[in-house]
């Protein structure tokens, strides 16, 4: 059985990257930084093995949102790519819009739904946490 894998890149397409394996904690985030790092009400996220995500072209740039967190963006046209967490080094989060095949990988709950902006309205019927992932 082969394993499943991904492309996807920025919109100048400059940068592109592979990845391979599941994904998880497929969600929709609705954080203050994530937002602002997007320019959008919500980010889909994608969690992979960092081992599992290889550029193929390009260099991702990395911005410091936090002190234990870097956010990876095209340099080029700074489509935001990636975000990486110290605490969890073995993983990278990626956009899921970013995929060549976006409607792939399904988001399947939203997350720190308490930063949510006031005028979005969520009746998509899946799991929402007030603050990130449930212990």
């Amino acid at each position: 059985m082969s394993e499943v894998r991904y492309t996807g890149g920025c919109m100048c397409g400059a940068l592109r990257y592979e990845l391979s394996g599941a994904g998880t904690n497929l969600c929709w985030c609705h954080c203050t930084s994530c937002r602002r790092a997007a320019g959008a009400p919500a980010v889909p996220w994608g969690t992979f093995a960092r081992s599992a995500f290889s550029l193929s072209r390009g260099r991702i740039a990395e911005y410091r949102s936090s002190p234990p967190v870097l956010r990876g963006f095209c340099p080029e046209c700074g489509t935001s790519l990636t975000y990486r967490h110290e605490r969890r080094a073995a993983e990278i989060d990626v956009t899921l819009a970013s995929l060549d095949d976006p409607g792939a990988l399904v988001p399947q709950m939203h997350l720190w739904v308490g930063d949510k902006l006031p005028w979005v309205s969520i009746s998509d019927g899946l799991p929402q946490f007030e603050r990130g992932l449930p212990p």
